[in-house]
């Protein structure tokens, strides 16, 4: 863990912590089952010994070691690592509830011990702990501790905590010690932090803009902030340049909020016939969601919020929703969350009346403090 800096902080530093929990829905039905975690287990529709047409909720990090994923068509992860007697792997459906109850024990902990909570999702948290710490960094890093270990002793869950002056930073410090690590960002460490970083590692650089600034030669943070704000809005957009330098010098948002706005954009599709074929489901899902963020474009507006509401035969309607570190109109980016969502919400054998997507928590100009942008700028 890093130690560096001094501790303390001025009135408009922020100490964030990022929870999130390890493999979470594949580590509480490892733990319902009496399961060896060392068996990869993936949690989805029924296969059919390759010839199901559902798709992976999600998996246990031995099952990732195949290749599987999120949103992944069964049938691919089947091929990818068969069950017995033909491969390692044990498929299972998932059990809704016991997510939800897992879930509402480990933010009662997280919510305890903060200034300031914000559950972004069933699985993960930002904790705003500058006056709970009184602004003393290695207080923060004995919290995320003590935090982790009550995850574990109370509920056998491993969880990862991220910790840094900003939402994006925090978030992605969670990411480098999974699983059940931790990992701390101090404010004079944040340059250094981004140096040789690839950007595709960086919260709300998609694939494309990734690739496009390759092309030009730049694949890394450093690279990209040595360009200077007006080159690289010439390559990039303003928008984007203006975000970019703010992320790399430590000022983007550190605002933790408990409030959901209610301002949204939504798109719904009803089926003319029920569909229990979860991939065609899913493609439908993606065409709402282009439609949302090019409204959203048009708008001028970017959204930290997407949600993804399922109604099956019936009329019974779930509805999911994931909070991104900060406010974005990237395409990608919410492709992504939303297949994510889809995935890891759908019931496997549940028939589907409808499918929509919102886009939620939306901030405008002058507002917002992170603005991305839309591929054709």
């Amino acid at each position: 863990m890093q130690t560096s800096g001094d501790a303390g902080t001025d009135s408009t530093e922020r100490i964030i912590l990022h929870c999130d929990l390890d493999a979470f829905f594949a580590a509480v039905e490892t733990l319902h089952h009496g399961l060896d975690d060392a068996v990869p287990l993936v949690i989805g529709s029924d296969p059919k010994q390759g010839r199901g047409r559902g798709i992976v909720s999600t998996c246990n990090y031995a099952a990732r070691v195949y290749g599987i994923r999120s949103a992944m068509p069964i049938s691919e992860a089947w091929r990818r690592c068969p069950a017995a007697p033909f491969g390692p792997a044990l498929y299972i459906r998932g059990t809704r509830g016991l997510y939800s109850r897992a879930s509402r024990k480990v933010m009662d902990i997280l919510r305890e011990k903060t200034d300031v909570f914000e559950q972004a999702s069933i699985d993960e948290a930002y904790l705003d702990v500058t006056d709970r710490v009184e602004g003393d960094w290695d207080r923060a890093l004995a919290l995320a501790r003590e935090l982790q270990q009550s995850i574990m002793e109370e509920l056998n869950l491993s969880a990862s905590f991220g910790i840094g002056p900003t939402r994006i930073i925090a978030k992605m410090s969670s990411e480098i010690r999974k699983p059940h690590g931790i990992y701390r960002v101090m404010p004079d460490e944040v340059q250094v932090f981004f140096t040789g970083r690839n950007l595709r590692e960086i919260p709300g650089i998609g694939p494309k803009r990734a690739t496009q600034l390759a092309e030009w030669g730049y694949s890394t943070a450093d690279e990209v902030h040595e360009l200077g704000e007006l080159t690289l809005a010439r390559l990039a957009g303003e928008r984007f340049a203006h975000w970019f330098m703010a992320l790399f010098e430590g000022e983007s948002s550190s605002t933790v909020s408990p409030l959901r706005s209610r301002k949204s954009i939504g798109k719904e599709h009803t089926f003319e016939s029920d569909q229990n074929d979860h991939e065609k489901v899913l493609e439908y899902l993606k065409q709402l969601v282009h439609t949302v963020m090019k409204r959203a474009v048009e708008l001028g507006v970017s959204g930290r919020l997407g949600e993804v509401k399922i109604r099956y035969t019936g009329f019974e309607t779930h509805t999911t929703g994931r909070s991104i570190p900060v406010a974005m109109d990237e395409l990608d980016v919410f492709l992504r969350l939303a297949s994510s969502l889809f995935a890891n919400s759908v019931e496997s054998e549940g028939t589907i009346r409808l499918i929509g997507f919102r886009l939620g928590q939306l901030e405008a100009p002058p507002s917002r403090q992170t603005v991305l942008f839309s591929e054709d700028e």
